[in-house]
């Protein structure tokens, strides 16, 4: 892991959402230097899901060797904004960095996605970055230190990042789209950067998503600290940047990441927003090819942007050049734009074999190379030969399957009844989850070629119901591996 060098020794730092995960992480990692932690956050009493307040932050703060400030602040209120900002400045005089870390998730499809939800993340992601940058700024061009960081993607603005949760993506992106006019704007006055995992990262909002054993797929928070850290220490002329956690973590020598897993040599969950990971990306382009409106969409972007997948080789004609970035190229995690039609029809590349780091599922060795009539019967067949009643236990849940083409149809897995049933057709309770996709990929996500995870992320397999339930499929089918 990362050295403190005490540089951020008498600093404060403003964190929205600190209370918990990963802006604590970044604020007990500052505190370790010596700083004063603005921790602005909403939870003041205990929560039966969610571990920690605004007060036992400050405590571990307090403890590591910082000096904390908690503060109730829900960033859709403005006032509650303006008033921790004047708080932190009669305390400590001044605030040095600020971390947009609070954030709202669902991943949930347009329809699926009711107002209340959209205009929650509206209104913490971007508005809620946008108005705490702006109180905090007036002080942050007066610091020698001054940096903003916001934990957002880079801009990729690839449609398979939209086509599953645009309400989401949407949110997300315009933070990051805040990170590109305040670097321009505050050139030379403040350095405003953002940061991404490359991987999952444990936190109570990706156990929520994910239910208990999502972790083990999952880094600790300290490697977002780390990177936070690493990108205070540098200068206002390092400003503009998309930066990945793992990439500015090599540039400071850092070589063994098992460090940062919760359980080492696991396979891990790649981050959305990344084209990084060629079980969603290759299956992607191949199948975008027969799809007219992804084409068609892909059409009109091209005719503002262009996309070079290698992050070095990206060019953004709307941003001015940065010869600061130039001068760290492997740092910089430049918004990914669309990909050019001649870069997708590429059957040489689609062909390469890739090698394989997850548990084979349970069903690998016993399919069919490459799906045929009757694949999925087969596939549904060894399943049920897998149940029993501690599979059912710790699942509890209905999956529907609507698959299309040769041999799909509608089919169910019921994981709730005792000693669990499949069949042909509707379940006879409703589902808990439906998820729809090609028997094609129906019989790869299930022999091992093609994970749940990268299925979604991808655009293959759309699912409506409960997302949590739909990510414990993929830990059923290494449980089951294990068995056999």
């Amino acid at each position: 892991m990362l050295p403190n060098t005490g540089k951020l020794a008498g600093c404060t730092v403003f964190i929205t959402g600190a209370s918990r995960g990963i802006g604590k992480a970044i604020a007990l990692k500052a505190a370790k230097d010596g700083a004063n932690i603005v921790i602005a956050a909403k939870t003041t009493q205990k929560h039966p899901k969610l571990l920690g307040t605004i007060y036992t932050a400050a405590e571990e703060i307090e403890a590591a060797g910082g000096t904390a400030l908690p503060c109730v602040v829900d960033v859709r209120d403005e006032q509650q904004i303006n008033s921790a900002v004047e708080k932190a400045v009669e305390k400590f005089g001044g605030i040095d960095i600020l971390v947009n870390n609070a954030s709202a998730i669902s991943l949930t499809n347009t329809l699926d996605t009711p107002t209340k939800r959209v205009d929650l993340m509206m209104n913490v992601n971007t508005r809620g970055t946008y108005l705490t940058s702006k109180a905090c700024i007036p002080f942050l061009k007066k610091s020698k230190v001054g940096h903003i960081l916001n934990l957002s993607p880079p801009l990729n603005l690839n449609p398979l990042w939209f086509k599953q949760h645009c309400a989401y993506t949407i949110a997300k992106y315009g933070m990051s789209m805040c990170v590109l006019g305040m670097a321009e704007e505050f050139r030379g006055e403040i350095a405003v950067n953002a940061l991404w995992p490359r991987t999952a990262i444990h936190t109570a909002a990706m156990d929520m998503l994910g239910g208990s054993g999502v972790e083990n797929q999952c880094r600790k928070v300290d490697i977002i600290a780390d990177a936070a850290y690493s990108i205070f220490k540098r200068p206002k002329s390092f400003t503009g940047n998309f930066i990945i956690d793992e990439n500015i973590l090599k540039e400071e020598g850092i070589k063994n990441f098992d460090v940062y897993a919760i359980t080492p040599g696991h396979p891990l969950l790649p981050d959305f927003f990344l084209d990084e990971h060629p079980d969603a990306v290759m299956e992607e382009k191949e199948s975008n090819d027969s799809v007219p409106e992804v084409k068609e969409e892909k059409l009109q972007l091209q005719e503002e942007s262009q996309l070079q997948k290698q992050p070095q080789m990206q060019e953004q004609p709307q941003l001015q050049e940065q010869p600061q970035l130039q001068e760290q190229p492997q740092l910089q995690e430049k918004p990914q734009l669309q990909e050019q039609p001649q870069q997708r029809e590429q059957p040489q590349l689609q062909q390469q074999p890739r090698p394989r780091q997850q548990p084979q599922p349970f069903v690998q060795s016993m399919l069919p190379q490459k799906p045929h009539f009757g694949a999925v019967e087969e596939t549904f067949r060894i399943v049920k030969d897998s149940l029993s009643d501690e599979v059912v236990r710790a699942t509890q849940a209905v999956y529907q399957f609507e698959l299309s083409g040769e041999d799909g149809g509608t089919w169910f897995l019921d994981l709730k009844s005792k000693g669990g049933k499949v069949g042909h057709g509707e379940p006879s309770d409703r589902a808990d989850v439906v998820m729809s996709m090609a028997t094609d990929d129906f019989v790869k996500m299930f022999s091992g070629k093609l994970k749940p995870t990268m299925a979604f992320m991808s655009g293959k397999l759309k699912i409506k119901g409960n997302i949590a339930l739909a990510i414990k499929l993929e830990k059923l089918m290494t449980q089951m591996n294990s068995r056999l």
